[in-house]
């Protein structure tokens, strides 16, 4: 029974397949961690006021929100920082402010976690 060796041009594929392989899982475990969002000053959440701060002075504060919608009709900002790894370690902190019809902060609420495997 003859057996049959592979040649230089299969050893060749078979190995820039391997070494493909080992490059994406290093890149991977190098790089294994996303952040959405952006950063914002968590400090200065108690200065806002319900019935008071204006949408004005939210933007001042806090800069252009992450995220805009509606909620009930309400206009809603979002700005929120999310950190997370491959690993299980990440963090975040958000805060979503909702402005009734002349654009005074009818309210809002601030979260924050930190979570480590």
């Amino acid at each position: 029974m003859k057996i049959d060796c592979l040649d230089s041009v299969h050893i060749s594929g078979l190995l820039r397949k391997i070494l493909g392989g080992l490059a994406m899982a290093m890149f991977l475990s190098a790089s294994g961690c996303a952040t959405v969002g952006h950063e914002f000053p968590t400090g200065q959440v108690s200065s806002i006021k319900i019935g008071e701060t204006t949408q004005n002075d939210i933007y001042t504060t806090f800069g252009n929100p992450w995220r805009t919608g509606l909620d009930n009709g309400l206009k809603t900002w979002t700005y929120g920082s999310y950190f997370y790894t491959l690993f299980g370690d990440g963090s975040s902190e958000d805060l979503v402010i909702k402005f009734d019809k002349r654009g005074v902060v009818a309210s809002f609420v601030f979260n924050s976690s930190k979570r480590s495997k």
